[in-house]
């Protein structure tokens, strides 16, 4: 009767522990570690047990949510014809030459452009130029002549010879990139004749020059006239060969 009794009341114990769930950290099941945004891993309540268990950008590993690592850092490392895009496989951006733009082709799923091909002169090297696509060696320019230029005695008009000298410069200038900022029309004369009438001559030699220069397309703005009469001679000999070299309109950049 006692030993019925002993085993009665062990099974009681037993029934007893089987009904009370396990405490914190122990577990069987998920529903003891959810109080705590936890999952039961082999009976331990713990942070994760997949990724699935994690928020976006994190993996589950060691029952830890940690950040992922880059997907890819190259494009070997995607499949299924992807490309690696900041870490992450993407799709490709091109499958065909059609897709891309200019001179460029498609290549392993990219736009890019071939050897020695151009859109622009910034897909060149310094001293080459784009043109029809293609990178080629820089056309040597041509230096403006900036020589001054020269007036008869007591004139103001241009000449036909200095006509044509500021033909070619204005074309030179407007084609060789030289077209930026303002140049000074600086007007002198020889030192024969009162200060006052050598101002007003030079004065005029600047504003021929200006006014031809204009005519040839070259803009006003971009012409400042300035006359200093003999105070600035170019030669300080009283003969002809000086006097020739001080009669002039200068080109200060």
């Amino acid at each position: 009767m006692r030993r019925i009794s002993m085993v009665a009341g062990l099974a009681l114990a037993v029934a007893v522990l089987a009904g009370c769930p396990p405490t914190y950290p122990n577990c069987k099941s998920d529903e003891t570690c959810q109080e705590k945004g936890e999952v039961c891993v082999n009976g331990s309540c713990q942070e994760c047990a997949t990724d699935a268990n994690c928020k976006e950008g994190f993996a589950c590993q060691g029952s830890k949510c940690v950040p992922k690592g880059p997907e890819c850092s190259r494009d070997e490392q995607c499949t299924g014809g992807k490309i690696c895009e900041a870490g992450k496989c993407a799709e490709p951006q091109c499958t065909g030459k059609a897709q891309c733009q200019g001179a460029q082709e498609c290549q392993k799923g990219r736009c890019a452009l071939p050897p020695g091909a151009c859109n622009s002169p910034t897909d060149c090297a310094g001293d080459q130029e784009c043109q029809n696509n293609k990178c080629v060696a820089a056309a040597q320019k041509a230096e403006c002549n900036w020589e001054p230029l020269r007036f008869g005695f007591n004139e103001a008009s241009l000449s036909s010879e200095s006509q044509t000298r500021l033909s070619e410069l204005a074309e030179c200038w407007k084609t060789s990139g030289a077209a930026k900022g303002t140049i000074e029309l600086a007007g002198h004369a020889d030192e024969r004749g009162t200060e006052e009438y050598n101002l007003q001559l030079s004065q005029k030699r600047a504003a021929s020059v200006k006014r031809y220069l204009v005519d040839l397309g070259m803009p006003a703005n971009q012409l400042k006239t300035v006359g200093y009469g003999e105070n600035r001679p170019a030669e300080n000999a009283s003969s002809e060969e000086a006097w020739a070299a001080n009669r002039r309109v200068e080109f200060v950049r």
